[in-house]
């Protein structure tokens, strides 16, 4: 993990990333008490442009609510709900991936055959059937993401057991009779971790584009202030008044945009492969 960092910090576009993800979190968890207005209060007049007015820097919605206190309260459930998503994927594919690729043979088949099922379905579209069935809240929203999102975190897993269950070390944990729990769980899991924990930065970047696509369709909690949901109210208004989308499109771009640079720089630090260049 040192040696990792230390290839990580001598990126700059991972410490750029890494720069960014720690500004969108600062704003979203010291926000409120720094500016304290009610997302949902209407504090001046509909679609007030930013600059014009010096109590509302960013200007106003379709509905007169203050840009900025969107913001500052959207991002805290932007990206709770992808890293709950990310959780949820990490959860249920690698348990799926791991028992696939330890055992192999008809275990390995009809998982993957079950991952296959989930793999073909169109992924917003199976969201928003399961969005749609229960409630459009946050934790409904996130486990719908998560849901359809495993699969390909279950690929990634199943191949790096396969790959480590081979290798001499797990061999000798089997020779001196330890059980298969212990070696999938103790053994082989934390030597897989690397590519893994590239794939849940990515994850959560997908997951917040995922949230983001489904507030503009109307499929997330309207009591609940977020970017995307700020997207979806305001996009009749984007030829008129152009900052009610951009301003928290712009927060999901640079917030993905921090995820993925640090999944770029964790991709580097971690793969043996690359740390020559």
């Amino acid at each position: 993990m040192v040696e990792a960092w230390g290839i990580f910090r001598r990126s700059p576009s991972a410490m750029l990333g890494l720069a960014l993800l720690a500004v969108v979190i600062l704003m979203t968890f010291a926000g409120p008490f720094l500016y304290g207005v009610d997302p949902f209060e209407i504090v001046w007049a509909p679609l007030t442009p930013p600059g014009q007015e010096a109590a509302i820097p960013l200007g106003t919605d379709n509905l007169g609510r203050d840009i900025l206190a969107g913001l500052i309260e959207g991002g805290s459930a932007t990206l709770a709900v992808g890293f709950a998503a990310a959780l949820i994927t990490m959860l249920i594919g690698v348990m799926v991936g791991a028992y696939a690729g330890f055992y192999g043979g008809v275990v390995d088949d009809v998982l993957m055959r079950f991952t296959e099922f989930f793999q073909v379905l169109p992924p917003l579209l199976f969201a928003m059937v399961v969005v749609t069935l229960f409630q459009p809240t946050l934790v409904n929203v996130a486990l719908a993401i998560g849901i359809v999102s495993w699969p390909q975190t279950a690929r990634l897993t199943r191949s790096e057991f396969r790959r480590i269950r081979t290798l001499e070390y797990v061999s000798a944990m089997r020779a001196i009779g330890a059980g298969d729990s212990n070696i999938i769980w103790r053994v082989i899991l934390p030597n897989a971790l690397p590519p893994l924990i590239v794939s849940a930065t990515l994850t959560i970047g997908m997951a917040i584009l995922f949230e983001a696509g489904l507030s503009f369709l109307g499929l997330s909690d309207p009591n609940v202030m977020s970017w995307g949901l700020m997207i979806g109210s305001g996009r009749e208004y984007l030829l008129d008044a152009w900052w009610v989308v951009t301003l928290p499109g712009a927060m999901i771009f640079l917030t993905v945009l921090g995820v993925s640079l640090v999944g770029d720089g964790l991709n580097d630090a971690f793969n043996p492969r690359l740390r020559e260049r």
